[in-house]
């Protein structure tokens, strides 16, 4: 039996999360300053660790590695009080488990044993001694296990990036850094890919022994995933597994470093899972997005989990809590640990360029998901990212795309909700997005040799011109925003309802309706009006009965202003028609064509020549 680290207590915070301590410790009084010079945390009071980053999750390493030991070991200096806490099973209220007194004139380790049958979350907290203070250099949670036991985990981390330097170089450092600062065994069985698809980076410059820049086509995130897999598995038994990072993050290298270990102890049928990092939002650090989601019959992806405050307690347990382990999952490539095995078996991604291709990943391999609290980025808000380009074209191709090959979903839902997306978008003028969702169903319809012969690049950059042009809302003429409605608290979130609430419910699912202005122009009023969006899905406004609309994004700081345009209406509603009866005609070939591609779209073989290898 011998001891293994299960993680570290983080005590330096990072720059991302400078202004919310909070979710690595809580300062209860007195005060905790980090000393660059010394490396410590300073603590004079009471200071509590029983948080997002640093309480150990003893219900996911009971469930997923089967410890039934655990010890918690610090590196101190001072005098003070070392406080064990835990939360049990069935309760939501930290308990006490014991008080540990110090006294160190000079650096000392310290180390405890932690109850884990009967608790879900252990901590502590550290007081310091009347007026003296308390200097905490390092520590970590353990267990004992037997060494036979532990997996042999080599990983190989592969991100992708297109003229993105101001992130990827960053966090190559960072990766760098804390690698080199975790040591062995861990730095000894970890490599850093880095597919620079904008190939603007300096090869030579930034590779060396645990990082490989890899120039590449721009194929798109799909595209520098697949090649960061290939390189991964180009020699047998190199690495065991693959984590896929976005560039545009901020992570921890703590949490390379739970995953490391949390794949060394994995039992059963955990040792084969993926791992998923969640996703945090750097606009507003303590938000956690989302870890895992699902497909559902509908032809929708949704999220297991609504945002969490991983500030507070009960958040951070019901975060540990939930299962997650439902049918038709994924974990998004923000950050998710992939088994080898599983890619040797089930292929590379399909070449969507981006949107879905990580939700087909999860469709085909159908694999037992593992999370956990710390194991995580920071990546910046959905909220005002739409574009039409992406959101409206790639995802309709590519869903219909994912249905066809792996029977996710129902496709008739699908296509409803594609020709619904329509409806609502020329609902309120928004005529490129309904243009670039019918594209979508047609590219699709067009089966996969169009997209085995794609330049998906050129394509995203001929749409992306199509996307409405957004501005700052005070750029936008301060009469028509005041005559559509748009005041000070509508631009500040502040929604105004009417009186009576029954008018106010029904306003909610009458904006949901499909209901088309354009076959009653003559009753719509000069005056303008106003609707606040993301996509298709009204977030609030008064746009029904009006020629001209005010768009705003979900931010209320970008805007644009939209008019009725009977020409590209009936122009749009003609094509729908005509799509809708090729794909009566041709759906079910198409189909059974994406199907039997499969397998050559996600071959080492396809790859290597769409990326010119």
């Amino acid at each position: 039996m011998s001891g293994f680290k299960l993680s570290n207590i983080v005590l330096r915070v990072d720059r991302h999360a400078a202004d919310h301590p909070e979710i690595y410790y809580r300062v209860i009084s007195g005060e905790a300053v980090y000393s660059e010079s010394s490396s410590a945390l300073r603590i004079k009071g009471d200071v509590d660790f029983l948080t997002y980053v640093n309480a150990c999750s003893v219900c996911k390493w009971r469930q997923y590695a089967q410890i039934d030991n655990l010890k918690l070991s610090l590196t101190l200096k001072g005098s003070g009080r070392v406080v064990l806490r835990g939360v049990p099973v069935d309760s939501n209220e930290p308990k006490i488990l014991s008080y540990h007194s110090f006294d160190f004139e000079d650096i000392s380790d310290f180390s405890v044993p932690v109850e884990v049958d009967k608790f879900d979350l252990a901590g502590f907290s550290i007081i310091s001694e009347g007026a003296s203070t308390v200097d905490v250099f390092a520590g970590s949670f353990s267990t004992c296990v037997d060494a036979s036991a532990v997996n042999d985990v080599r990983i190989a981390l592969c991100t992708t990036t297109f003229k993105n330097e101001k992130y990827i170089i960053p966090n190559i450092s960072l990766v760098k850094n804390g690698i080199a600062a975790e040591g062995a065994p861990f730095a000894d069985n970890f490599h850093m890919f880095v597919v620079d698809n904008g190939r603007s980076l300096d090869v030579d410059a930034l590779s060396d022994d645990v990082v490989t820049v890899l120039p590449n086509p721009n194929t798109g995130g799909s595209g520098g995933f697949a090649r960061g897999m290939m390189a991964a598995t180009e020699h047998s038994g190199e690495f065991t597994h693959v984590i896929v990072m976005d560039d545009d993050v901020s992570i921890m290298p703590e949490s390379l470093i739970r995953t490391f270990n949390l794949l060394s102890l994995a039992r059963g049928k955990y040792k084969d899972a993926f791992i998923n990092g969640a996703m945090l939002s750097l606009e507003d650090p303590i938000r956690q997005f989302e870890d895992v989601s699902h497909v559902v019959d509908t032809a929708v992806y949704a999220r297991l989990k609504q945002d969490l405050d991983v500030s507070k307690l009960s958040d951070i347990l019901l975060n540990e809590r939930q299962d997650i382990e439902v049918s038709k999952a994924y974990g998004a490539w923000w950050y998710s640990c992939i088994p080898v095995e599983a890619i040797l078996k089930n292929g590379l991604p399909v070449p969507f360029f981006i949107r879905c291709d990580d939700v087909e990943f999860g469709m085909r391999n159908n694999p037992v998901y593992m999370t956990m609290d710390g194991i995580c980025v920071w990546h910046a808000s959905f909220e005002g990212r739409f574009r039409a380009s992406v959101d409206c074209y790639q995802y309709t191709r590519n869903f219909l795309a994912m249905i066809a090959m792996d029977d996710c979903a129902k496709e008739s839902w699908a296509i409803m909700r594609a020709k619904r997306n329509v409806r609502m978008n020329l609902r309120d003028y928004d005529y490129a997005a309904a243009e670039l969702t019918l594209d979508g169903i047609d590219d699709y319809l067009k089966g996969p040799e169009y997209l085995e012969n794609l330049d998906g690049s050129a394509l995203m950059m001929s749409n992306g011109k199509r996307n409405e042009k957004l501005v700052p809302v005070e750029e936008l003429d301060g009469d028509l925003l005041a005559r559509a409605g748009i005041n000070d608290e509508v631009l500040c979130g502040k929604q105004i309802l009417p009186d009576d609430g029954r008018r106010a419910l029904f306003m909610k699912y009458f904006r949901t309706l499909p209901y088309d202005k354009h076959y009653a122009p003559f009753l719509l009023s000069e005056k303008p009006g106003y609707v606040v969006k993301h996509g298709s899905a009204v977030i609030e406004g008064s746009s029904m009965g009006h020629k001209t609309v005010v768009f705003l994004d979900p931010t209320r700081t970008k805007g644009a202003v939209r008019h009725l345009d009977m020409d590209r209406f009936y122009a749009i509603r003609k094509r729908e028609r005509q799509l809708m009866v090729r794909y009566r005609k041709e759906g079910r070939a198409v189909r059974k064509a994406w199907k039997d591609a499969r397998s050559y779209l996600t071959s080492r073989e396809f790859w290597t020549e769409y990326l010119g290898l």
